[in-house]
Parts: C-alpha cells; sequence; structure tokens
C-alpha cells in the first residue's frame, strides 16, 4: 500500500508550528518510514489483506471478460470468410462494443482499489501523525520528514524514529483525545493489471 503525500506535510507543519518559538535553537531532524509503518503495524496488515482480497476478486472479473473478449476476436477470425456481410458486420460491432466495456470495467476498478485503500487506511494513518507530533514534541525534534517523500538516503538510526512509530501504534497509542503520555524515540494493491493487448482492434472485414 501506499500512502499519501499529506501526511509527511502535515507532520512537518504540525512540528513546526508547536516548536517555531524555539526555532533559534539548535535544529533536530529525524525521519520517518510511514510506508513501512503501515505494512508492519497490525492494523497496516489487516488493510493490506482486504485490499489483495478485493484485487484477487477484481482481478478475476477482468481476466474472465478478456477471454470472452479474445474468444470472440477468434470466432470472428474464423468465420469472417463465410459469414454474410451483415452478419459480419453485427459481429465486429458486438466485439467493439465488449472491447469498450471492459476498458471502463479497468476504470471502474481502478478507482474502486484506490478509494478502498484511501478508506481503509485513514484512520491509521491520522494515528501515526498523533504519535509522531506527540514524539517530536517529546523529543525536542524540529522536524520530521518522512522517508521517501523527501528523498532520504541514509540516517543514522537514532535518528529514524519509524520502529517507535511502530512499537506505540500496536500498544493502542494515537488516537484522537487520547491522553497517553508523548512516547519515546525507539530507536507500508496493487492496481488490477490492464487487459493485455488491449489497443489492438478486431479483424477488419474483407471486401
Amino acid at each position: 500500500m501506499k500512502i499519501t503525500r499529506h501526511a509527511f506535510t502535515l507532520v512537518a507543519a504540525l512540528l513546526l508550528a508547536t516548536m517555531a518559538p524555539k526555532l533559534h535553537a539548535q535544529v533536530r531532524v529525524a525521519v520517518v518510514d510511514l510506508q513501512r509503518a503501515l505494512n508492519e503495524t497490525e492494523d497496516g496488515r489487516r488493510a493490506k489483506t482486504q485490499l489483495k482480497r478485493l484485487f484477487k476478486s477484481r482481478q478475476q472479473a477482468l481476466d474472465d471478460k478478456q477471454n470472452q473478449l479474445k474468444k470472440m476476436k477468434e470466432d470472428i477470425e474464423k468465420q469472417k470468410n463465410v459469414l454474410s456481410q451483415p452478419a459480419l458486420q453485427k459481429k465486429l460491432e458486438e466485439y467493439q462494443q465488449a472491447f469498450v466495456e471492459l476498458q471502463t470495467v479497468y476504470v471502474d476498478y481502478q478507482r474502486e482499489l484506490a478509494s478502498k485503500e484511501a478508506e481503509l487506511t485513514k484512520v491509521i494513518i491520522e494515528r501515526m501523525e498523533n504519535i509522531l507530533r506527540r514524539l517530536g514534541q517529546a523529543e525536542g525534534y524540529t522536524l520530521i520528514l518522512e522517508r521517501g517523500e523527501a528523498g532520504v538516503m541514509w540516517v543514522p538510526s537514532n535518528l529514524d524514529v519509524t520502529d517507535a512509530v511502530i512499537q506505540h501504534y500496536n500498544a493502542g497509542e494515537g488516537r484522537d483525545g487520547e491522553a497517553a503520555a508523548a512516547p519515546a524515540a525507539g530507536g507500508g494493491g496493487g492496481a488490477a493489471r490492464p487487459p493485455a493487448g488491449g489497443t489492438k482492434r478486431p479483424p477488419t472485414k474483407r471486401r
């Protein structure tokens, strides 16, 4: 599962807002891999399982429709020399309609998967943001960067707070209204495959 950029931006903004009066002091920066945190929290694993199940179902439906389209094309190839002109034209039109419908279904499935992923991960990301904000305030970080979005190639392990986020999330922290103390530093669908040969057109009729 992939996370959206708003998480990294919001965490940075929250920390800058709370630390603004102290910016003249030493700047402390940490990083977090929200993708890994998402994949390794218990809720994230459950969300990933649900998405995989939905993906498998939708991919199977696409494969079935594509096989039907392939058979229609093969039938046209076999019969084009014996069918009357009107009959061949009708089959060609039916093939074109089925082709357009397959493309529409593919786009609809893509949107459905993206929407479901956003729905399943929204609360998880919000809780992680709460944990990161408390962590940043407690440890005096000026900024916490999202590792992937910030293009971080390397960072000392003591500045990577990903494990701390995972541990405190799995411990139940980060919910809105929670009065728990800020945690200490402790040291994530695929898209359905497009129809193969989607740009191929049906055989043209002979004159």
